[in-house]
């Protein structure tokens, strides 16, 4: 599983941050997922190695702008670049009127389907390589999170016990993956007494804006990796003048702790922290490292990470734009 970053600021873009927007990919599989898509989506595609023609299916977590105004253009992008393929849209209710008002009278004649599905809290959806989740957040208006739960591998032959048995690869092995039975020098071969044991799938978990991290609960327990917002140090939020419903880097350090997270990113980062600021990101990494002793990374846009079946977390690269990208990682 390889997810690239497009945007992770909070609210507005700046120098350094684009808004919202996530994408995932699966090994040997053509097509791509998004999660959310803030303004100029379509702008962070043409900066990156994805493929707008390979987007299959984009979930949105919530209806505040910086995680949806990017819909429009990037649906106008996709027309242009002759990109014609279908595309799904899952999201809260709310996303249909916005998709198909916007479509309708900026008249875009896409020339493509854009099917819509408005998701409730806890309604799963199957998918080619994983099962989807929707997950209720706390916010500000409804936010939802995604659980990513991956195919296990259950299909495997033991070939080396096949070939001490004689048998060398054949079509038979298919037979044997499907759950048939063969029969080989007039011997009945049963599929389960050659199979190796399943590879468990990857369990990932995509929220939106929330307040607390908590409200996840079981679904964080022994998590291979959170993607999460923490859009304020703890000090900060508490000399807000006007609280809003965000996750501090506290109280989502905690929430990893508590549930032996193994490994985190962080996104959705307040434009007070930036390179060039007073600030910087020193006082997020600070936090979460005094509360969380799993491996950590501050995501950058256009930092890609790999996901190991084995839960490993690796980060594969950052954009030359994005020279402040780094990370933390406490044993």
């Amino acid at each position: 599983m390889t997810f690239t970053f497009l945007g992770t600021s909070a609210g507005k873009p700046t120098r350094e941050r684009n808004v919202s927007a996530l994408a995932l990919e699966f090994a040997q599989q053509r097509g791509w997922y998004l999660f959310d898509c803030g303004e100029a989506t379509q702008h962070q595609l043409q900066k990156s190695p994805l493929k707008i023609g390979r987007l299959e299916t984009i979930f949105i977590t919530h209806l505040h702008g910086d995680h949806i105004f990017g819909l429009p253009g990037l649906l106008a992008s996709k027309k242009m670049d002759e990109a014609l393929n279908d595309i799904t849209i899952y999201g809260p209710p709310g996303i249909r009127q916005f998709v198909e008002c916007t479509i309708a009278l900026s008249q875009m004649h896409l020339g493509f389907e854009v099917r819509i599905i408005e998701y409730e809290p806890y309604d799963i959806f199957d998918f080619e390589r994983c099962r989807i989740t929707i997950l209720p957040l706390i916010h500000s208006i409804p936010s939802h999170a995604f659980y990513i739960r991956e195919h296990d591998i259950s299909n495997r032959l033991d070939e080396a016990k096949l070939r001490a048995i004689g048998m060398e690869p054949s079509p038979l092995y298919g037979e044997l993956k499907k759950g048939r039975s063969v029969v080989h020098l007039g011997r009945r071969i049963a599929p389960e007494a050659y199979m190796l044991s399943p590879i468990p799938g990857r369990r990932v978990i995509v929220a939106g804006d929330n307040q607390k991290p908590e409200i996840l609960g079981d679904y964080l327990d022994n998590l291979d990796l959170l993607i999460h917002e923490a859009t304020y140090t703890e000090s900060v939020y508490e000399n807000l003048a006007q609280k809003v419903l965000h996750t501090t880097a506290r109280d989502l350090a905690v929430a990893c702790s508590h549930h032996s997270v193994r490994n985190l990113i962080v996104t959705h980062i307040s434009a007070r922290y930036n390179s060039n600021g007073k600030l910087g990101l020193a006082p997020l990494y600070e936090e979460i490292g005094a509360h969380y002793h799993g491996r950590f990374y501050i995501a950058n846009d256009f930092d890609r990470f790999h996901l190991e079946r084995k839960g490993i977390l690796r980060k594969l690269s950052s954009h030359p734009i994005s020279p402040n990208s780094s990370t933390v990682s406490i044993p």
